[in-house]
């Protein structure tokens, strides 16, 4: 069986592969992307957060980016039954970027992976890891080739951004139970239609809140060109009470909102709807000896805040950094100086979602007479500034984020 080597393969060319790849590309590594699928292809998440924007600008993709023609962001907007709210991300209480996009997913992957590509990094299409073993000298993985040939490489590092797919976790048992109530999504892109003057931000990603259930809630991410996606999510037993197709179900709960339905009325259902369940995951460890896990290989919590791509391009500057680091012959504790202050973002960002589903950071974000200064607090974390901890919502969030539900509840 043939052999290969490279200094850094990666498994899946999403946002997380291909921005690591850019980021190890500027330090001179020879990298190898694998990718199971073709591109381009149908992917969910796409409302990114200002936060990604500097993973990206540092990985030497943003002009890729920009170019692209998506829609601008520049924050969040909340509606539950007749209360309306919005987060500008410009006026936050963290430094740095205030403004992103709203993406066709199968369109961003593919310009980042074009960038990649443009940065010397090597992309394979179609190309499956079937097993791998990391108890060499170097981690090894067998690879099978769109025509059925099987090949193997062996590198000096190897990076797991193989997302929902979790290459590294399922062929090395590293999978373990999220401890998140299984939920799940039902999710289309349609031809929204809806006109100026509705009360519409295109410029925000707009989640309402279910009349009658408070953990129930639906996304509305408008793009640039007429279209949006729009999604529900909820507990799995919920979602089973709607018969049909996808489609179907998914029309029946959008009906059961009279804002998000009169806002769509007019729209064109021309993409059958999907579903994804049991989409949180957690895993053992994120990292292991030749490796580690980025992105959604290694933990993903719930869409709500539509932390995903940030989660997944910081972890690739972290991994990058510690490889640099230890490529020059210096001590890296992936532990502490990988795992750990992902993690600290992470759990940041668990925080809120957890609040969320119980309603009380609802209660929060609605409360009419919010402090400013809070608020500016609140939209940094919605910006995806979940790792900045002069943020006392962040470097205190459980105790601090109970205390302001506490008052917002009197």
């Amino acid at each position: 069986m043939k052999v290969e080597q490279t200094e850094i393969l990666i498994i899946g060319a999403g946002p997380s592969g291909s921005v690591a790849a850019g980021l190890l590309r500027k330090q001179g590594r020879d990298v190898l992307i694998l990718e199971r699928e073709q591109f381009p292809r149908f992917s969910i998440g796409e409302s990114l957060l200002p936060q990604s924007m500097e993973y990206i600008e540092e990985a030497g993709m943003l002009r890729d980016v920009v170019e692209a023609g998506f829609q601008f962001k520049n924050g969040a907007a909340f509606g539950r039954g007749d209360q309306y709210t919005d987060f500008d991300f410009r006026e936050k209480f963290s430094p740095g970027w205030g403004t992103t996009y709203q993406v066709q997913r199968a369109h961003f992957d593919h310009v980042l992976a074009r960038a990649a590509e443009r940065m010397g990094a090597t992309v394979r299409y179609r190309h499956v890891v079937e097993a791998v073993d990391t108890t060499g000298a170097q981690p090894e993985v067998t690879v099978r080739s769109p025509e059925g040939e099987t090949y193997r490489v062996r590198a000096r590092f190897l990076l797991d951004a193989s997302g929902f797919g979790r290459v590294l976790p399922r062929l090395l048992q590293l999978e373990t139970p999220s401890d998140f109530p299984v939920r799940g999504a039902l999710f289309t892109h349609v031809e929204d239609r809806i006109p100026p003057g509705s009360g519409f931000d295109r410029q925000k990603i707009r989640v309402t809140v279910h009349p009658k259930h408070v953990h129930v809630w639906y996304w509305t991410i408008p793009f640039s060109n007429g279209r949006c996606s729009l999604g529900v999510v909820a507990k799995t037993e919920f979602l089973e009470q709607y018969q049909g197709t996808e489609t179907e179900r998914l029309r029946a709960i959008v009906a059961e909102d009279p804002t998000l339905s009169t806002l769509l009325k007019d729209a064109v259902w021309d993409t059958p709807a999907r579903s994804i369940l049991g989409y949180s995951a957690n895993v053992k460890s994120l990292w292991g000896p030749g490796f580690a896990l980025l992105g959604n290989a290694g933990e993903f919590l719930d869409p709500v805040f539509s932390s995903g791509v940030t989660i997944a391009v910081k972890s690739a500057s972290l991994a990058a950094s510690c490889i640099g680091r230890a490529f020059a012959g210096q001590a890296v504790d992936w532990e502490r100086e990988y795992a750990v202050p992902l993690k600290a973002g992470v759990d940041t960002f668990r925080t809120f979602v957890e609040s969320w589903y119980a309603g009380g950071f609802q209660d929060v974000i609605f409360h009419p007479n919010a402090s400013p200064e809070v608020r500016r607090m609140i939209s940094s974390i919605l910006a995806g500034y979940a790792w900045d901890t002069n943020n006392p919502y962040v470097a205190d969030s459980k105790r601090r984020l109970g205390v302001l539900e506490k008052l917002c509840a009197a």
